[in-house]
């Protein structure tokens, strides 16, 4: 999944989940660690990341197929994780939710910490996350553009 917050990732994700993928999510991890506020500290970050791309790596070898929940708000972070996999063979396909800023936002200021996937974010960091995450294209290998 790729997308800023409010984008629609989660929920998408969650269709995958229900088709038998298994999803992995820095939401989700954080909050049965206890955590509730965004944005992660940088060790817990390092962490949660570290334990996410391990079991990435085991869920693969098993054969299994991994839904990741995560912004990939950068192309060199989506790189980064293509180089995890790249030692299996797996080339991954990004499913890019292309959500326009205001839904972006407007979703995430009707967050309320009720769950894992209803992390609130300060206006001015959810602005930050919209404006600077970096759309993927199609020289970066398998894309699917998903419009809500």
């Amino acid at each position: 999944m790729c997308g800023p917050a409010g984008a629609g990732k989660t929920t998408h994700a969650r269709s995958l989940e229900a088709d038998g993928f298994v999803r992995l999510s820095f939401d989700q991890e954080a909050w049965d660690r206890g955590i509730r506020r965004m944005p992660l500290d940088p060790r817990d970050h390092r962490a949660i990341e570290s334990d996410l791309r391990r079991r990435l790596v085991d869920l693969l070898a098993e054969g299994r197929d991994v839904v990741l929940d995560l912004s990939f708000w950068s192309r060199a972070m989506r790189d980064d994780w293509r180089c995890l996999l790249a030692p299996s063979g797996v080339l991954p396909e990004t499913i890019y939710l292309a959500t326009d800023r205001a839904t972006c936002l407007a979703r995430v200021a009707a967050r309320a910490r009720a769950h894992a996937d209803d992390f609130a974010l300060d206006p001015d960091v959810a602005e930050s996350y919209v404006d600077h995450f970096e759309p993927p294209t199609p020289d970066e290998g398998p894309l699917l553009v998903v419009s809500p």
